[in-house]
């Protein structure tokens, strides 16, 4: 047994009401520059649609992933370490930027200057890349607006593999939110996929990051992932991804996605997992299996053998602590209402979803019933709008057994709880139906409803003594290169983030504060911040090391 902690985040698309703010705020704080136009490391998807970049689930045309050869052991879809050096100028299953979307600004210009005339002016559509005017046709979520229409349906891969079972006439039409960052996975096929060793999985939390120094530019990554989140900056020539906001993680803050979500859909918290059994999990041959599979190479972090393994391995107390309050355990493998996307790339993904219920509950009103009632909600389930077979294509590699077990559960919740709202007595027989205690439907309920701030995001900070470790890593990642999110002082990540001033400890613990201040420090100094390591004692102290003298007089 080899205990690891991995950072990990569920969302649950009950509440995903499609604004947005998560992709908006993530572009702000880490893509708003120039080479990343195109780049969104956290977007927001309208089912049924072709995704972004269009088509990306359709792995038999992007080879993206992993696969189980003749022997039973993994290799990557794309081809192995020869092929790779074959082709390693250039590399064929890429989406284009037609598959991405050409950025574009518009040329405000004309209604500032026009002169008076007939006709109002209009501000034309120019190009990002090339400046020239040009035509809109598709964007990061082009979907949006015709969502579970014959128009986008067809285009959809996994639309494709279940169309037998699901009629598309316009009053039937189904749509539901599907927000998506980098998976972080236990098993990345894009680290894998890497020529030059540039992508690495950090053994502290698990986030997969990528050393800017080491990129070359290969974009072998960008075929690797199945999810499609590697990008290619084509103005620094390096490759880029979510970086799960590490700075903020590393001082108790949650992502920008989770921060500034409208619905507060998303939890943030630490899982442990034995490292030894991942590659077995990702090998199992049914895909059937493989939920219960990586569910199996989670810990339990109240087992006494855990906790000593653990600790052991070096994992703080505090950590473990976190572990035993993490929304992401409970929700995974307590009350098992999170499910992984595409468990059958077999990357072992650490991003789960809870499937969206609101639909049936639409659907039982609209027939005058009671849309609450255990009966109605269980017996609607197999006629939910958003059709089963489509939710397991997403989340359980198509098997449709776990997906039903996961809407009867939040259907019994909802039944369970209009009768404690309304006064009425308990029913214990309900809760019992899925599987579960009065007590934990209760627990259930106040996560997924009522949750607190600190009960959804349980995030343990980084220790100080291990600041200069995390030093040497911050600079390693996609923030501290020419134009990169970290560079010029202040940023949306504090001056920590990227510039000269070492993570040491005296000022590990501040960067917390200058996370949550109203006021970025000011480009041009320090703001009154004085780190001890720029001085080396000898000559003049730097202004502020030392109270200022008083003038006697």
């Amino acid at each position: 047994m080899r205990i690891m902690a991995q950072m990990s985040m569920v969302m649950n698309l009950d509440k995903c009401i499609g604004c947005h703010t998560c992709s908006v705020t993530c572009k702000q704080a880490w893509t708003n520059r120039a080479g990343t136009e195109y780049v969104w490391f956290n977007n927001v998807e309208t089912r049924p649609g072709q995704g972004y970049p269009r088509t990306y689930q359709d792995q038999e045309r992007w080879q993206g992933g992993w696969r189980l050869n003749k022997r039973g052991r993994l290799k990557l879809k794309a081809g192995g370490r020869l092929k790779n050096l074959a082709t390693i100028f250039v590399s064929p299953k890429m989406p284009s930027l037609d598959d991405y979307y050409e950025p574009w600004t518009y040329d405000y210009e004309t209604l500032t200057t026009a002169p008076l005339q007939e006709h109002t002016p209009v501000a034309r559509p120019r190009s990002l890349i090339s400046g020239e005017p040009m035509q809109i046709g598709w964007s990061a979520n082009w979907d949006d607006d015709l969502g579970g229409s014959a128009a986008t349906a067809v285009s959809d891969p996994i639309l494709e593999r279940v169309s037998t079972k699901i009629k598309l006439e316009f009053e039937q039409t189904f749509m539901f939110y599907l927000p998506r960052i980098c998976e972080h996975c236990l098993n990345p096929s894009c680290a894998a996929s890497c020529p030059s060793g540039a992508i690495y999985k950090r053994a502290e939390d698990g986030i997969v990051l990528v050393d800017q120094d080491q990129c070359k530019g290969w974009r072998k990554c960008v075929t690797g992932c199945p999810y499609k989140k590697v990008y290619f900056n084509h103005r620094t020539g390096k490759a880029e991804k979510c970086t799960f906001c590490f700075p903020r993680i590393e001082v108790g803050l949650p992502t920008v996605c989770s921060e500034t979500c409208v619905g507060r859909l998303r939890y943030l918290g630490l899982v442990l997992y034995d490292a030894d059994k991942v590659l077995e999990a990702a090998s199992v041959t049914d895909e059937h299996d493989l939920l219960e599979a990586q569910r199996g190479v989670f810990c339990d972090p109240h087992d006494p053998a855990v906790v000593r393994e653990a600790e052991r391995a070096g994992i703080p107390r505090d950590w473990i602590e976190a572990a035993q309050r993490s929304p992401i355990w409970a929700l995974i493998s307590t009350y098992k209402v999170a499910l992984p996307l595409h468990p059958e790339y077999r990357t072992m993904p650490m991003v789960w979803y809870i499937p969206p219920l609101s639909p049936v509950v639409d659907a039982v009103a609209e027939t005058g019933e009671d849309a609450e009632s255990k009966g109605n909600l269980f017996a609607a389930i197999d006629q939910l709008r958003i059709p089963v077979e489509y939710l397991a294509e997403l989340f359980t590699a198509g098997d449709t057994i776990p997906v039903t077990g996961v809407l009867k559960k939040l259907a019994a919740m909802r039944s369970y709880m209009r009768d404690i709202s309304m006064g009425r007595d308990a029913d214990p027989s309900i809760p019992a139906a899925v599987g579960l205690t009065e007590q934990e439907m209760l627990d259930m309920y106040r996560l997924l409803a009522i949750a607190k701030y600190d009960e959804r995001y349980v995030i343990p900070p980084a220790h100080a003594e291990a600041a200069h470790d995390l030093e040497e890593l911050a600079t390693e990642c996609s923030l501290d290169y020419e134009g990169g999110p970290g560079m010029g002082g202040s940023g949306p990540f504090g001056e920590g983030s990227g510039s000269n001033t070492p993570l040491a400890v005296e000022n590990f613990r501040a960067l917390k504060d200058r996370q949550t201040a109203d006021e970025v420090t000011p480009t041009g100094g320090q703001g009154g911040r004085v780190n001890l390591l720029n001085w080396d004692g000898k000559g003049s102290p730097p202004p502020g090391l030392f109270p200022e003298r008083k003038d006697p007089s």
